[in-house]
């Protein structure tokens, strides 16, 4: 049974760090794009990050250079670094597999399986 489960939110200051993870189990998680996604209630939901089979990452815009997507095979999860956070960022953050390697492209309509979702809230 495929299984996501995101931890690692929080409330956190403006330019404060946040480290979320996505544990994952029922699927050889390195053999699809994973990704990270965030939505705010009353708002479409948003891709932040993936990461595809072979390691490749894209971000959206409004976090590149602050962001890190990154797999764990040691804890077989997917991780999101999140730095200088912004109150902008606060939202409530997914963790998703595409059914393919690769999601150049990609909407969030696209992926099969999501998680929950973990709060981030960022106060100025």
């Amino acid at each position: 049974q495929v299984q996501l489960v995101e931890s690692g939110g929080g409330s956190v200051q403006t330019g404060g760090s946040l480290r979320l993870s996505c544990a994952v189990s029922g699927f050889t998680y390195s053999s699809y794009c994973m990704g990270w996604f965030r939505q705010v209630p009353g708002q479409e939901r948003e891709e932040v990050a993936t990461i595809d089979a072979l390691g490749r990452t894209a971000y959206a815009d409004s976090v590149k250079g602050r962001f890190t997507i990154s797999r764990d095979g040691s804890e077989n999860s997917v991780n999101l670094e999140m730095n200088s956070l912004e109150p902008d960022d606060t939202a409530m953050y997914y963790c998703a597999r595409h059914p393919r390697p690769y999601c150049y492209n990609s909407k969030s309509a696209d992926f099969v399986d999501w998680g929950r979702g973990t709060q981030v809230t960022v106060s100025s």
